[in-house]
């Protein structure tokens, strides 16, 4: 990449941090649905369409961290180290989020934890971006074992991985609502998530090993 393609890159990346960053703003001061596109533009000092180019979907302005959502669980079975199955790598990977308190697995605070329930819109795309990580995860599972594409048992499996990181994810959700801090949430969480994989461990502990 040459200095002015990475200038331009730079540019591009700090114009959607600071898109983000106003529409934030203005959603946790009044609410998700009752800014507007026009709103968030003139926030950031910039053209409206500029606004839907970074972000074509209004509800992708609150939740930017989506794509990492969707992506994080494929990423972990992709890098697992050699011997390690898909569920040892995504159980070590989610205690170590837990310890972090990472956004990514639920850690919002309690402003935008409200602002996320308060939206039907935004309740919605959650729950697409849950059913997009598991189908990415299953995509993953399939690459690795090389199974056949009509083989039914990735998508199985992803099935219960993801849905033990949903269930965490809303346990997180609820907590924060109910206004407990992030180490009180850390804490019980750290617990939660040794149950929840450990009762996975029949069926899983075997498959996908590297």
């Amino acid at each position: 990449m040459t200095t002015q393609q990475g200038l331009r890159a730079r540019k591009k990346q700090q114009t959607r941090e600071q898109i983000s960053h106003r529409a934030t703003e203005l959603f946790l001061e009044r609410g998700f649905d009752k800014v507007t596109i026009a709103e968030i533009a003139a926030a950031a000092d910039v053209a409206k369409m500029t606004v839907t180019n970074y972000f074509p979907r209004k509800e992708d302005l609150a939740l930017d961290l989506g794509a990492a959502y969707v992506q994080q669980l494929a990423a972990i079975v992709r890098d697992r180290a050699p011997g390690q199955s898909a569920l040892a790598a995504l159980r070590g990977a989610y205690l170590a989020a837990v310890v972090d308190q990472d956004p990514v697995i639920g850690f919002s605070g309690a402003p935008f934890a409200k602002m996320i329930t308060d939206s039907p819109a935004l309740t919605a795309r959650l729950r697409e971006f849950h059913d997009e990580r598991e189908a990415a995860l299953a995509r993953a599972l399939a690459e690795e074992t090389g199974a056949a594409s009509d083989e039914i048992t990735p998508r199985v499996a992803a099935a219960q991985l993801a849905g033990v990181h949903r269930v965490l994810f809303e346990e997180i959700l609820r907590r924060t609502l109910a206004g407990e801090s992030g180490d009180e949430i850390a804490t019980a969480l750290a617990d939660y998530a040794e149950v929840a994989f450990d009762a996975l461990e029949p069926g899983l502990a075997g498959y996908a090993v590297r």
